[in-house]
């Protein structure tokens, strides 16, 4: 075997993680105020060489979108990923930053390439928010300025180094795990249809923009407005069990700050999180933030209406769907309405519905009274699927306590 087919052979991420432990090693050197050594000047300048070699030959990278990025860019990935996966230059980022931190800074990454003016606004370009890196889920960022922070996304993380990536932490949101389905969702056939195309929107949106040349529309965003218990979260539970995505909810209320700056803050890191992932986003009772504007007597009311507009915007970047769910639709400023892309109203149930839902939630293996008239049932109480929920919950527990069928009694006790 020829010494370039061993190397292709043999090729793989460490040869840039090598490099950038070299590079490290170097810097170590200058700081203590020596130059690096012939041999470690002689090292760098092969890894260098050969990592130029295998990133020609497409022998690098190859598990990630890093098609057509320059060779600028690729540098900016290996600095950031390196310490996730060579101990050796975890210990020395943090030496040479002189913090617990292993993602590098970007004074940091300009010292550590030895960039010159030109390339450090190249570096800067690439991580503007429309940037390559970012629009590609390739990095995340924190911070601004020189300390701006170039952090790894777990979920490249978790393919390079084919370990399987532990449960995201989506700052204030939490999985909502809810076994829906078509079958089971309970609500007019207007809105089923609205739902099956939010889901068209998702699936064929992109085809749209990079075939046909439509105009990126981000989201979709849709609005859920209805009384408690109507179906919403099941109907989005619907949509990410279809989707095959998990669904997390977002307290808003865990978001927003009384210090000013702290929301934008908050709403990023949550947003970076979710950057690039397969997530439906629902974001409960927005109306208490979005409602209605009044006159503005202070500085903290035009920070309110600033707030707004920020969450807005970065749901509308976020190139992902985002359900906000609202109990009272009246309340939401008109001017917050146009931005949604689907309104849909999820009423409370008729008596049909209803006698459909009590057939659905009552357990399906739960023996039945004869004398049970759930017709009966569903046209004298106006309950809401999670009323019926619970009532159908209840009833089977008194049956079971009392080792008996589900009767009358049992379901409108």
């Amino acid at each position: 075997m020829s010494v370039i087919a061993e190397m292709v052979h043999s090729s793989s991420l460490a040869a840039e993680w090598e490099r950038i432990e070299i590079l490290a090693q170097c810097l170590l050197e200058a700081r203590s105020g020596k130059a690096p050594a012939e041999p470690l000047i002689q090292l760098l300048k092969e890894s260098q060489h050969q990592v130029e070699f295998l990133r020609r030959d497409k022998a690098l990278w190859d598990k990630l979108p890093v098609q057509d990025l320059s060779q600028l860019a690729l540098d900016l990935l290996a600095v950031t990923y390196a310490a996730c996966s060579n101990p050796n230059v975890a210990l020395m980022y943090q030496d040479l930053q002189q913090s617990n931190s292993l993602y590098p800074s970007l004074a940091f990454t300009y010292r550590l390439l030895a960039l010159n003016d030109q390339e450090y606004h190249s570096v800067l370009s690439l991580l503007e928010p429309q940037g390559v890196l970012l629009s590609r889920g390739l990095l995340l960022l924190d911070g601004e300025g020189p300390l701006l922070q170039l952090k790894p996304h777990p979920a490249i993380v978790a393919l390079i180094t084919g370990l399987t990536p532990g449960p995201l932490q989506i700052p204030g949101a939490v999985q909502i795990n809810i076994a829906a389905h078509w079958d089971e969702l309970i609500i007019p056939s207007p809105q089923q249809t609205m739902l099956k195309e939010y889901l068209l929107w998702i699936h064929h949106a992109e085809k749209v923009v990079n075939e046909w040349g439509g105009r990126p529309a981000g989201g979709p965003i849709a609005l859920f407005s209805g009384p408690s218990g109507t179906g919403k979260t099941f109907a989005a539970s619907v949509l990410a069990n279809e989707l095959g995505w998990p669904l997390y909810r977002v307290d808003l209320g865990s978001l927003i700050s009384k210090y000013i700056g702290e929301t934008e803050k908050n709403l990023n890191a949550l947003f970076d999180a979710v950057h690039g992932q397969k997530i439906l986003l629902q974001f409960d009772e927005v109306d208490a933030l979005m409602g209605k504007r009044g006159e503005i007597k202070d500085a903290r009311d035009r920070y309110a209406n600033m707030e707004v507009s920020y969450l807005l915007s970065r749901i509308e970047q976020h190139q992902g769907p985002c359900i906000l769910t609202t109990n009272l639709r009246k309340q939401i400023d008109p001017a917050f309405q146009r931005r949604f892309h689907f309104v849909m109203t999820f009423p409370r149930p008729e008596a049909n519905e209803r006698r459909a839902l009590w057939q659905s939630l009552l357990p399906r293996h739960a023996p039945l009274d004869q004398q049970l008239d759930l017709t009966l049932v569903a046209e004298a109480v106006a309950l809401s699927g999670g009323e019926i929920r619970n009532a159908a919950n209840h009833a089977a527990i008194l049956a079971v306590s009392q080792q008996k069928p589900i009767t009358m009694q049992h379901v409108t006790t």
